[in-house]
């Protein structure tokens, strides 16, 4: 739920700039009811009346199916009666949540025909990968991977040309986490359907990151020694404090996690406040969440928290007496897809376990979850754009998992130099997962996906801003094209973006 709420919180915050345009509506909206779909029905189409922040729109909804399989894909689709701005804008969803009928809410609001889809399922749970019998349903988990994107795009590039009988001009996909995979998907499979993605602290490694949120949990297990919130709020201000002036710079964010060398066994002996103190068990898990899972030979296979990051979205804790509080999109994985168990329990995980899973879930469903081919020459030739941007105190999604595809990509696609021709990533220091965290949060990150497909216009960086309560910019950063950072020149204010070059860590 956490993710699809901060999914949409994104889209708002990422709508681009509106060009008007002269199209106007060739038929009336209820009248698209009528309208036939290959293998789906239109379900209703209505106008949504005006509020005031945005626009009354054409609300339609379709059902589409595969048969004989009789699968259920709802698309919602929301088409401006006035000032479309003749584009097409997807928008991704979060978690197991394909997306909800409100994902087409802002796009519209700023002149977009938008569209969204639940991919065959509602809610946020993973119990539709097993049908009545127990048994794995692969269109329905097909259908959440990538079809329902796919499909939600043609059925919403269909209904943009019977309505204002003209299609999209150029067609967009925005979306955070889940979403962010969902636009590589697109990409990857499907790179007509797209000109331009925003694809935020994208799921890219789906199969290995959902695995290693459990890791935390079994590190606790393994030990005996579940971790109160208050000790794994000490441990991140800790490693905060020893590291923020790293970069030259005390503002409170680390700036790259990876040169932060903290070692938590600093902090046995020293007091957590109502938590007493820490102990060398508490600092060996810590620092096992913070390297990441290992197999039992110690050998790698996942990154691991960065540090600046939150504990508790993967490590959770609570109850008396104190134990693991596993988030509910992993433990839904190792439950119904690579159990096939909804009642499994988690508790008997031992170390033998968690290697053999990890290597079932990459092995049985990455041809279809993952989405780090780096092989984009498809989408490249068609003159596609893809602006991808991670935060470094990413607590659902470790950050390193996205400089690790973006690497090789440009290895695949060239060098970075040919490889930022179409796909440049961007790195948020003490941003959290889509959003939030200390550091300044990235804005406009959709404009520039926009620009640089309709006005040739590559960003060298993304603004970010940290506001008050009252909303004024209280600090703002430039957030460079990977692998530069923001460096400070020396003179003026730290919490002025002007004040910053980009340059080499």
């Amino acid at each position: 739920m956490r993710l699809v709420m901060i999914v949409l919180m994104f889209a708002a915050a990422g709508a681009a700039q509106s060009r008007s345009s002269t199209v106007q509506p060739v038929r009336a909206c209820e009248s698209l009811a009528s309208v036939a779909l290959p293998n789906g029905a239109i379900e209703s189409a209505a106008v949504e009346p005006a509020t005031a922040t945005r626009p009354a729109f054409c609300r339609v909804a379709a059902a589409l199916t595969h048969p004989p399989a009789g699968d259920r894909i709802r698309v919602f689709i929301g088409l401006p009666i006035t000032g479309w701005n003749g584009r097409f804008q997807g928008v991704g969803g979060g978690g197991f949540s394909g997306g909800n009928p409100n994902g087409v809410l802002a796009p519209v609001a700023e002149g977009y025909a938008a569209g969204a889809t639940d991919t065959g399922h509602e809610g946020g749970s993973g119990s539709f990968a097993l049908d009545a019998n127990g048994r794995l349903n692969w269109l329905l988990i097909r259908d959440n991977a990538y079809l329902g994107i796919h499909e939600m795009t043609l059925a919403g590039k269909a209904l943009v040309e019977a309505f204002y009988g003209a299609a999209p001009r150029h067609s967009y996909f925005n979306g955070c986490s889940t979403g962010g995979r969902q636009g590589l998907a697109e990409a990857q499979r499907y790179p007509a359907d797209y000109d331009g993605i925003l694809s935020g602290a994208p799921a890219i490694n789906w199969t290995k990151l959902l695995a290693e949120s459990m890791w935390g949990q079994l590190a606790m297990l393994q030990s005996g020694d579940f971790l109160p919130q208050c000790k794994f709020a000490a441990a991140q201000a800790a490693a905060v404090a020893a590291c923020d002036a790293d970069d030259g710079v005390k503002d409170g964010v680390i700036d790259d996690p990876r040169s932060c060398t903290f070692d938590p066994k600093q902090l046995v002996g020293t007091s957590a406040g109502q938590c007493g103190a820490f102990t060398e068990a508490d600092a060996e898990v810590i620092r096992k969440i913070w390297q990441g899972p290992r197999r039992q030979d110690g050998s790698f296979l996942w990154y691991g928290l960065p540090r600046g990051g939150d504990f508790m979205a993967m490590s959770g804790t609570g109850g008396t007496p104190l134990t693991g509080r596993p988030n509910s999109i992993p433990l839904d994985w190792m439950r119904s897809f690579l159990n096939q168990n909804p009642q499994w329990d988690w508790t008997g995980l031992t170390a033998a376990s968690y290697e053999h899973f990890v290597d079932q879930s990459v092995e049985e469903f990455s041809t279809v979850f993952a989405t780090d081919n780096p092989d984009l020459s498809a989408f490249r030739d068609r003159g596609g754009k893809i602006v991808l941007w991670h935060g470094w105190a990413d607590d659902m999604i470790p950050t390193e998992g996205s400089i690790d595809y973006y690497q090789r990509v440009q290895r695949q696609m060239g060098g970075a130099e040919k490889t930022a021709e179409f796909a440049r990533l961007f790195l948020a220091p003490g941003v959290g997962h889509c959003s939030g965290g200390p550091g300044p949060q990235p804005a406009g990150q959709f404009d520039a996906v926009v620009r640089w497909v309709e006005e040739g216009k590559a960003p060298e960086v993304l603004n970010a801003v940290r506001r008050d309560l009252a909303g004024a910019v209280v600090r703002s950063r430039p957030l460079c094209q990977f692998p530069l950072a923001a460096k400070y020149k020396g003179t003026g204010s730290t919490d002025d973006a002007a004040n910053f070059v980009c340059a080499a860590r």
